[in-house]
């Protein structure tokens, strides 16, 4: 079976790449060209120049083919032109599982299958997929729950389940580490990348002030109550939930509990203010047939690594969902992903709102 594994350059999809040609794969690499950033030695993000000669570097180590996709185009396209839009329209939105849907998983396993006829498209990340008797294909939470990356397919297209392999969903990130080491594979000290892949380590709000890619108004920060309490500098630089930073003094901490871009106005107040009974989501993904849902055990999740939130009930009218907590949470951020699980496994994911 002919197998093309994504590789990014790093440990992970590296120790795949191996995982499936000792297995007796036909195995091709693929990376892609996103951008021409080049980092320092100290900045860690995926799909840079560097990154493209480490793939290069271990496909020749590993004596597979390796081919380069220049699709920097349809990256900005997708992915940071949704990401600058979201800003502008005062949300926190999650570029990676865009990207996953839209890049490096969804469109690129579909784009090996139809031009290189790879049966199967693999990927260094730590999710399962497994047939569950009563709901078939599902992605389920890696074993190594420290690294699950499982959220981040929340918007995958139902149909590129068939194409897809993840050889380290059973494994720890340690085992990989030590893989990659015992097999002196080029980038097996290669630290792991946390930033967003295009902003080369600066904060959304950096990336988007230096870049000049939305005009940053300050503007009124305002008690729950109405009190005007001070300015902030500008809608990017804050998020639900944000306590620190605010610049503000109250006989109380207090916390972002809403971001008014029509009227370019942060909404701050106590903690009790960004309790709520529930989230809302558009655009909802359905992975998994809702009528099939096990509705007495479901969770959300609304941020990576965020921990997972038992819910009570949920309306779904076409693709807007909205979950009851079983008690007061935290507000989640707008433009994030609402993941919905029966406990391990991905049932699908829409857009906060």
């Amino acid at each position: 079976m002919k197998v093309a594994v994504g590789m990014s350059g790093g440990v992970d999809s590296s120790v795949a790449a191996l995982l499936l040609k000792e297995k007796g794969y036909d195995v091709v690499g693929i990376t892609l060209k996103l951008s021409g950033i080049v980092c320092s030695n100290d900045i860690q993000i995926c799909c840079s120049p560097q990154d493209i000669k480490d793939a290069k570097k271990v496909a020749s180590y590993l004596g597979i083919e390796h081919y380069v996709i220049d699709w920097e185009d349809i990256f900005k396209e997708k992915v940071i032109k949704y990401f600058v839009e979201d800003y502008k329209k005062g949300k926190t939105p999650n570029p990676c599982c865009i990207c996953n849907r839209e890049v490096k998983t969804g469109r690129l396993a579909r784009f090996v299958n139809k031009v290189l006829g790879a049966e199967k498209f693999a990927t260094g990340h730590y999710i399962k997929l497994e047939n569950h008797p009563n709901y078939g294909r599902v992605i389920k939470r890696g074993s190594d729950i420290k690294k699950d990356q499982s959220y981040f397919m929340a918007l995958l297209e139902r149909d590129v389940l068939d194409l897809l392999i993840f050889p380290l969903s059973e494994m720890k990130k340690e085992e990989v580490r030590k893989i990659a080491e015992e097999y002196k594979i080029p980038v097996s000290e290669k630290k792991e990348s946390f930033e967003i892949c295009f902003t080369a380590g600066k904060t959304p709000a950096e990336y988007l002030f230096d870049n000049k890619l939305i005009e940053f108004e300050s503007g009124d920060i305002v008690h729950i109550k109405g009190k005007i309490l001070g300015k902030h500098k500008g809608l990017p630089f804050y998020t639900i939930g944000q306590r620190r930073g605010l610049g503000v003094r109250w006989k109380e901490p207090l916390y972002v509990v809403d971001k008014n871009a029509d009227e370019n106005v942060i909404v701050v107040g106590e903690r009790d203010k960004l309790l709520t009974d529930s989230v809302r989501s558009e655009n909802f993904n359905f992975l998994v047939p809702p009528e099939k849902w096990n509705k007495d055990n479901l969770y959300v999740q609304g941020r990576y690594r965020q921990k997972s939130v038992k819910i009570k009930n949920l309306e779904i009218n076409g693709n807007k969902l909205t979950a009851y907590f079983e008690k007061p949470e935290e507000r989640f951020a707008t433009g994030q992903i609402l993941a919905v699980y029966d406990n391990d496994v991905l049932l699908g994911g829409g857009i906060i709102i």
